[in-house]
């Protein structure tokens, strides 16, 4: 060691060692006479000073290195961590010790191995490598005695309540100022091979002052101390106290197989090194081994699975992230449900108007195959009904608790990897469903996964609802704006009209040619005619009803579409079965050349679109097939038949809800089933004429008894 001259070095050794027995053990004595009788840890602030007071005579009487002082630090450390362990203890709960008590074993475990190194180390065995092996491994166990009290200290004294940190901020501060010193210390040590001799000679003066702090701590009442123990700062403690022990591992093992010597022991050396790291790559960064730990720290050392203050905010972050981020609202609302439980990925489901549920969004999830709709309204119902977050392991297994059993559809049965749905309600109404798929590490649910799903999710349906909410009063406030504007298209309109028609009469009886006046009095009347067509479409605009019904066939018009397009693009009918329905015909043509429209902008220049026209049931079908560019299921949802809302490139957004809108006014619905890069099918249903004709009666009631 290089330091002082000889004399100056031992005389200032001396002076901190001994200052450092007087002021612990002074401040043993008053704790002993005058402290407060109800601090808890007062027995262990009394046996922790006179330990350093003890390891301050023996560094005087034996010399620092040597046999006994080594000891006697060992002792002095585990009277320290008894303090620690003792300030734990002050609020008297078992859940403030539980996960401090594996920790404090483990610190403990580690200062008593030194003592076996002792044997070793104070008779020098004359080999340089066994010596430099002992001197390494004694260091590097003194950092992390030092290092793992550190953290335990930062445990305490930020996991206490806002009223018990000035009961605790002397003791803490003490014993931190010994286990960063002796950190430092052997730092150093491990870095250059010996110690410093500057820091071994004021050890003593600095661990004597440190210990008279707890006098200060000593002079409060410590009645009512309370600790919320912090989760992450176990794993991480923990966590940092494994890497340490494999650390220490493969150096004695690497140095003990130097010690052979020769070029074997030297390839060995190497070859154990190599496994060493791969060893660690492969598993140290390793998901499912960092949830196997959670895991098992969870279940063994609290007494809840879940830290609910930190799911709280993970789930607020998650939720509350900017509208510029790239994951949508719906995407980022099953991500922080699929967190809680560390489910890899999820979907959700959002009910339609029929009670049906569709997918709407997925997260991480892109392999599974989900038809549309995706499930009936009486799980709808059955959701909303009991509120019960359906154990899918458990549907394959036979229990059924509400009937949910014969409700799950048989895809979600037979996705091995679904592993819960749970149902988002709010004010008792289902607004959708997130079905989550199996975490890595597998487990059956319970009563805490339960509660906290229940609760979460309610908080997930208020946020999806106030969603809904505001896009409807947005839609309004647009039909509004549309609505005006509308108006003063059909003023315009009109003026135009009334001039053709008067052009029309000075026509009749100015013109000379009468070729010329025949065929610009036929030019001037179909104008004149279409212009108050139009004005009586923009006239009867939401209206709801169509004023023309009359009996007609599918494929009659299917048909004609089809020739109208097919100069423009290749659309064939491929199926033209004869079903006649009752019907607007003008309106039922604009609805469906949209549909096809649509798929001809969808599709590439060669690609066919199909038309079929059939019959199930009493219900006539048009289907319209392209094998385009698709749509994503969060459109069809959110977007598709909204107004004012359009994936193309200056869209007015319309078309598609006014189609919708028209074959609803005929008691009809349009359906659509579409895979992104694969196509669409979109079709319009309709009533044959029997049972329209048995539903008019029916309807006719109805709006005589609301008049």
């Amino acid at each position: 060691m290089i330091g002082w001259p000889g004399e100056i070095a031992s005389a200032l050794s001396l002076a901190s060692f001994l200052a450092g027995a007087v002021l612990s053990a002074g401040a043993g004595l008053w704790i002993a006479i005058d402290g407060d009788r109800e601090r808890p840890d007062r027995s262990a602030s009394i046996v922790a000073c006179a330990a350093i007071a003890i390891w301050c005579v023996a560094s005087i009487a034996f010399g620092s290195p040597s046999g006994a002082e080594t000891l006697a630090v060992s002792a002095r450390n585990l009277a320290l961590i008894a303090l620690i362990y003792s300030l734990f203890t002050a609020d008297g709960r078992a859940e403030s010790l539980k996960p401090i008590r594996p920790v404090i074993g483990a610190l403990v475990l580690t200062q008593l191995l030194q003592l076996g190194l002792l044997t070793v180390r104070i008779p020098e065995t004359g080999v340089p490598e066994v010596d430099a092996l002992v001197f390494e491994t004694a260091a590097i166990m003194n950092m992390l005695v030092a290092i793992g009290a550190l953290v335990l200290l930062h445990n305490l004294y930020v996991g206490a309540a806002p009223s018990s940190r000035r009961l605790v901020l002397w003791s803490v501060a003490g014993l931190s100022g010994v286990f960063a010193f002796d950190l430092n210390l052997h730092t150093m040590a491990y870095l250059t091979g010996d110690y410093p001799a500057i820091a071994l000679e004021l050890r003593g003066a600095i661990a004597g002052m440190m210990g008279a702090l707890l006098v200060f701590g000593a002079s409060a009442s410590g009645v009512g101390l309370q600790f919320r123990p912090s989760r992450a700062v176990t794993f991480q403690t923990l966590s940092l106290l494994l890497i340490g022990s494999y650390l220490v591992t493969m150096m004695v093992v690497t140095r003990a197989l130097a010690l052979l010597g020769g070029d074997i022991a030297l390839a060995t050396q190497i070859v154990f090194l190599v496994i060493a790291i791969i060893a660690a790559i492969a598993w140290l960064p390793s998901e499912r081994l960092r949830s196997r730990f959670r895991h098992f720290t969870s279940r063994h050392l609290f007494q809840h699975r879940y830290d609910y203050r930190e799911e709280w905010l993970r789930f607020t972050r998650t939720v509350g992230r900017g509208s510029s981020a790239s994951a949508s609202f719906d995407q980022r609302a099953v991500k922080a449900l699929a967190d809680i439980t560390e489910s890899p990925a999820g979907l959700l489901l959002i009910p339609n108007e029929s009670g049906e549920l569709e997918l709407t969004a997925r997260w991480n999830w892109a392999t599974i195959e989900v038809p549309s709709p995706a499930a009936v309204h009486t799980l709808s119902a059955l959701l909303e009904t009991h509120d019960c977050i359906v154990d899918l392991d458990e549907v394959r297994a036979g229990t059924d608790h509400h009937g949910e059993a014969t409700r799950v559809p048989e895809w979600l049965s037979e996705a091995e990897d679904a592993w819960a749905l749970v149902p988002l309600i709010h004010f008792d109404r289902l607004v959708g469903a997130i079905i989550l798929q199996r975490p890595v590490i597998e487990r059956r649910l319970d009563w805490e996964d339960f509660d906290l799903l229940r609760v979460v999710a309610r908080q997930l349906a208020s946020y999806l609802a106030e969603q809904a909410g505001q896009q409807a009063l947005m839609d309004a406030s647009r039909f509004d704006e549309f609505n005006r504007r509308m108006a003063f298209v059909m003023h315009d309109i009109k003026n135009l009209a009334s001039q053709l028609s008067l052009l029309s009469a000075n026509a009749q009886r100015h013109a000379d040619n009468p070729e010329f006046r025949a065929d610009m009095l036929v030019t001037l009347r179909n104008s004149s005619e279409k212009l108050k067509t139009l004005l009586e479409r923009l006239g009867r605009y939401g209206a709801g009803q169509p004023i023309a019904i009359a009996e007609l066939d599918l494929a009659e018009i299917a048909g004609a579409i089809a020739d109208r397009l097919k100069p423009i693009h290749p659309v064939t009918l491929v199926r033209a079965d004869p079903v006649m329905v009752l019907a607007d015909g003008e309106t039922l043509e604009q609805a469906l050349l949209h549909l096809v429209q649509n798929a001809v902008d969808a599709s590439e220049k060669d690609e066919a679109v199909y038309l079929n026209v059939t019959q199930t049931g009493m219900i006539g079908k048009v289907e319209v097939v392209d094998s385009g560019t698709g749509i994503s299921p969060e459109f069809i949802r959110t977007g598709l038949f909204k107004p004012f809302v359009s994936s193309k490139d200056g869209g007015f957004g319309i078309g598609a809800f006014e189609a919708r809108e028209m074959v609803r006014a005929m008691g009809g619905r349009i359906t659509v089933e579409s895979r992104e890069g694969m196509g669409s099918r979109f079709a319009i249903l309709l009533p044959v004429t029997a049972t329209a004709k048995l539903m008019a009666p029916v309807s006719q009631s109805h709006h005589s008894k609301a008049a």
